[in-house]
């Protein structure tokens, strides 16, 4: 393809005829016939890189400032915003042709896409996925660098996709790519908002810019838009965009108001272990549900789901059918049997609001199928190099809604795991009610997850938060351990259990 198909001929100038055989904004990507993309990042810029591009065989460059390195250089703006759309018109437009279902939020998200996955398969559509967790491209599981890649791989992803036979693709939107332009572009079908709490603050420093990075997904309208009216920012969003589709779970104050009016809502609920029985309100009619994930935090992830699909034209019962048969979210309020008389749960909560709502599902379960109401047992901590402010909000939030509280590492990267540890506890500071059970520190994640396991006691609920899916554990220099906790807490509770070690022997 020539350099003037792929960008405007008013912008390229001299060089236009070139023929492009490919896109790379790494240097190590480059082969004969790349248009190179100078993009400016946080630590190196892509511009410090065309020469070597260059001599690799690149042959234009897109640009933010003159190089003369001898090859036709594309001056833009933003070598970023550009190029989304030059990678769409690459690949031949492929989202124009598959059905895109974007979802963004700072907590469900990944929840939400494996439910709205399984919906739109449910309804006969085979349906890639892009997200946190895993990438399915063609019905072929791939692994996962970002949340959102940047927009050349993912175009590529996309004509993939309709290669491999997917008519739609349900993807995560993180606010970074929001920010950043990598979804520039794409044609979505729907666009689903979740929620927004505190989180990636390093990155956006007000929640007002956090707010409008998650906002640009809506603007200008997709065909639908699908947003959670029970959270205060989506209320905000609702009033503000065209073409909105109204979804809340009642609970109690303003959210049973917001769910009143919304188009579809959640009311009557009740949750177990085995999951969440509810009543369903559509423009569709009402239907009784049950789904069988815990907590009503995943009831609002399943009617966003569930909302979206019905947007693209799916049958309310073939839906309906497809929630109540199920989906395993990996590290998502997953729970660790074997045998033991207590509870035990991963989730990937590592923000305020995700750790109020998992400590909150884990308090509703206390108990359950037990012949004594248990406890509310936590083990969580903080990761390096992020958002520092929410650090002493989750260790109010811990020390508040956990009965016994153990805060340990999370992913300390290149900051002091004690001094990390400090921060969340200097949160908790007069929190604990007069007669709680201290606080324990323990730095080392394994040690912290034995010792929640080995004080648990019969009808205990014991939350494991903050990695989840994650398969390893971050530190300085870019050292990544093994370290799954799911595994962790397996091995755990198999030692007490093979030792013959009760709960509660020194809680």
């Amino acid at each position: 393809m020539r350099l003037d198909e792929l960008i405007a001929a008013d912008t390229v100038g001299e060089g236009a005829a070139v023929e492009i055989t490919g896109l790379a904004y790494d240097s190590r990507r480059v082969r004969p016939g790349t248009l190179f993309f100078c993009v400016p990042g946080y630590r190196r810029d892509g511009h410090e890189f065309a020469a070597q591009a260059v001599r690799d065989g690149a042959v234009a460059l897109v640009v933010e400032r003159s190089l003369g390195l001898g090859v036709p250089e594309v001056a833009v703006p933003s070598v970023r915003a550009a190029m989304g759309p030059v990678a769409a018109r690459w690949h031949g437009d492929p989202t124009a042709r598959l059905k895109v279902v974007g979802i963004t939020g700072t907590n469900g998200k990944t929840t939400t896409a494996f439910l709205a996955r399984a919906l739109l398969e449910a309804t006969g559509e085979q349906t890639g996925l892009l997200g946190t967790v895993t990438s399915i491209v063609g019905g072929e599981e791939q692994p996962v660098e970002r949340t959102t890649p940047e927009a050349i791989d993912l175009q590529a992803d996309f004509h993939a996709m309709l290669e491999g036979g997917d008519q739609a693709c349900v993807m995560e939107v993180s606010s970074h790519a929001l920010e950043l332009s990598r979804v520039d572009g794409i044609h979505f079908a729907v666009t689903i908002f979740t929620n927004l709490t505190q989180d990636h603050l390093d990155f956006h420093e007000t929640m007002e810019d956090y707010f409008r990075a998650k906002r640009r997904l809506f603007t200008p309208a997709p065909s639908v838009s699908v947003v959670n009216v029970g959270d205060e920012y989506g209320r905000r969003l609702a009033g503000e965009i065209d073409g909105v589709r109204t979804f809340a779970v009642e609970s109690d104050g303003r959210d049973r108001n917001a769910a009143v009016g919304a188009d579809y809502r959640a009311t009557d609920l009740r949750c177990d272990f085995g999951g969440c029985r509810f009543t369903l309100y559509t423009p569709a009619g009402e239907r009784e549900v049950v789904l069988g994930l815990a907590g009503r935090f995943n009831v609002a992830n399943a009617v966003g789901a569930l909302a979206a699909a019905h947007a693209l034209g799916g049958e309310l019962d073939v839906l309906i059918a497809a929630v109540e048969r199920g989906v395993r979210v990996p590290g998502r309020m997953e729970t660790v049997d074997e045998g033991q008389d207590f509870a035990v749960l991963v989730d990937y909560a590592h923000t305020p609001d995700s750790l109020k709502n998992v400590l909150g599902a884990a308090r509703e379960l206390t108990g359950t199928g037990a012949q004594v109401e248990g406890r509310v047992v936590c083990v969580f901590g903080a990761g390096g190099d992020r958002d520092r402010g929410k650090r002493p909000l989750m260790g109010e939030i811990g020390a508040r809604l956990a009965d016994v509280l153990v805060v340990t590492s999370d992913n300390p990267r290149s900051e002091d795991p004690e001094a990390i540890i400090a921060e969340i506890l200097a949160g908790a500071v007069g929190v604990r009610p007069r007669g709680a059970q201290p606080i324990e520190s323990i730095v080392d994640r394994k040690e912290a997850i034995l010792r929640a396991i080995q004080g648990a006691r019969a009808g205990d609920v014991v939350v494991i938060a903050g990695k989840g899916h994650e398969q390893g554990q971050e530190f300085e220099d870019g050292r990544k351990l093994p370290f799954d906790d799911m595994s962790v807490a397996r091995d755990a509770l198999r030692a007490c259990m093979g030792t013959g070690a009760r709960a509660g022997a020194s809680a």
